[in-house]
């Protein structure tokens, strides 16, 4: 099986085990070459995997214009057989160091306020809350509130 492949199941995995994450669990399309250009393209992905299974996965994206090229959104994503081992922290630590390697400055993300361990990690790993976006997403019929995130690396 290919890694887009991989990949792809993984992601699909998540929209299926939380409803933490962008997609609902009928929403996503398989697409093996956007999957493919997607891991081509990421400014940075890596996988988490044990015995040859992936376990979820950290992506960072830089800012595409001059004037937000020193930040990096992250989108972080972790099946819950892999909660609470250490798993995130060691994402976010290796985009941290890939961040800082590149001179990157900003990290941001978005996090649903009902999301309470990807909170406590953030916030473990120093985020702080910029902010509330109201309303920004509907899960389940019901209208979520989240927080915008950030650190700053220097």
């Amino acid at each position: 099986m290919t890694e887009a492949r991989h990949f792809w199941q993984l992601q699909k995995q998540l929209d299926v085990e939380t409803d933490f994450m962008m997609y609902e669990p009928d929403e996503r399309v398989y697409d093996l070459g956007r999957t493919e250009e997607l891991i081509e393209s990421a400014d940075f992905l890596m996988v988490a995997e044990e015995n040859g299974k992936l376990l979820g996965y950290i992506s960072g994206e830089r800012g595409e214009f001059r004037r937000n090229q020193h930040s990096v959104y992250l989108v972080l994503g972790l099946l819950t057989q892999a909660r609470g081992k250490g798993l995130g922290t060691a994402l976010l630590e290796q985009l941290e160091s890939w961040a800082r390697s590149e001179n990157m400055r900003r990290l941001e993300l978005t996090v649903e306020v009902t999301n309470q361990p990807a909170l406590a990690l953030y916030q473990k790993m120093n985020f702080l809350i910029e902010g509330t976006r109201r309303d920004s997403m509907c899960v389940a019929g019901q209208f979520v509130d989240e927080y915008l995130m950030s650190k700053i690396l220097f």
